[in-house]
């Protein structure tokens, strides 16, 4: 197959490129400018030059291809709606990448029991609204001849596949921790998210790419630990002994922005039973405070 992929110079788009490249299929990947396309190049990927505003050349391209995966922006609109009415009627694949934080609370650091499965009801918090209306177009798509889909992966973490290696959350803990000379977390710590391995998350892509239904969601994770729990691993990588410290909210609002609230002190506990189930998904990937602390996350010790 011919598959164009948005962020395709990213972590998650660069690595699902190069395991499609590695399975046979040929990549069309966007990027902003000549620097981004020699990567591409060298990788063996065809580069479009262009941007998600980009917004007549990304439908022209999805005109062209077999299918499309949109590993850019979970929350931009535009790109979405220039791209599916061109696959209206086609059957042609398109999948996009959201993710769990759109069930996501505001904790401030404290646990929460609840779990969450792909029909499970849900409120999103404002501040998600617009991602959850975009994963709602895409899905709608599945009644009008896409076979549109949405995966949500969870707290990301290993080393990528593409140009780009590093993932968000756990790079931005460990530079925290760094710079700070102690390892910390935001409040408590006892929030939970689920997590998932880059190698398990690409393998996902391709298992939706060859036989999920039209208008699927599926989570994508293979354990859970708690924000505390990275940050102990995180100290024992950097030789503090495991030791972690709180650290305040509004010190965490004031260097983080809002991704204080909505991602490090919060809650995203959700199953990929699904994925497992109707795509005999089998997660294999190390686990994530093991590859903090022995795997690929040892070169970034200073």
């Amino acid at each position: 197959m011919k598959i164009l992929v948005t962020g395709a110079t990213g972590y998650i788009g660069g690595s699902v490129s190069a395991k499609l490249l590695a399975a046979g299929h040929k990549v069309v990947g966007l990027t902003r400018g000549d620097e981004g396309a020699a990567k591409l190049k060298a990788l063996g990927i065809e580069p479009l030059i262009g941007s998600l505003i980009s917004l007549d050349l990304l439908a022209d391209a999805a005109r062209g291809v077999d299918a499309v995966i949109n590993a850019a922006n979970s929350d931009d609109p535009f790109a979405v709606e220039a791209i599916l009415p061109v696959l209206e009627g086609t059957g042609k694949i398109f999948i996009h990448t959201s993710g769990s934080s759109i069930i996501a609370d505001r904790a401030a650091g404290g646990a929460s029991s609840l779990v969450f499965h792909e029909d499970t009801p849900y409120i999103s918090l404002p501040e998600r609204q617009g991602r959850l209306a975009v994963e709602q177009l895409v899905l709608s798509y599945g009644q009008r001849g896409v076979r549109s889909c949405v995966i949500r992966p969870t707290l990301i973490y290993g080393a990528g596949l593409g140009v780009h290696k590093h993932s968000v959350q756990v790079p931005r803990m460990l530079k925290l921790a760094i710079d700070k000379g102690k390892a910390l977390h935001i409040g408590p710590g006892e929030n939970i998210w689920s997590n998932v391995h880059i190698d398990d998350v690409t393998d996902l892509y391709l298992l939706i790419l060859e036989k999920a239904p039209p208008g699927s969601l599926f989570y994508a994770e293979n354990g859970e630990c708690s924000m505390r729990a990275v940050a102990q691993s995180i100290s024992k990588l950097l030789g503090y002994g495991g030791q972690t410290e709180i650290w305040p909210m509004a010190e965490a609002l004031k260097e983080w922005g809002i991704s204080a609230h909505a991602t490090f002190a919060s809650n995203s506990r959700v199953s990929a039973l699904k994925a497992r189930k109707m795509l005999d998904w089998k997660p294999r990937g190390r686990a994530l405070l093991d590859d903090i602390e022995n795997g690929s996350y040892r070169d970034s010790r200073p």
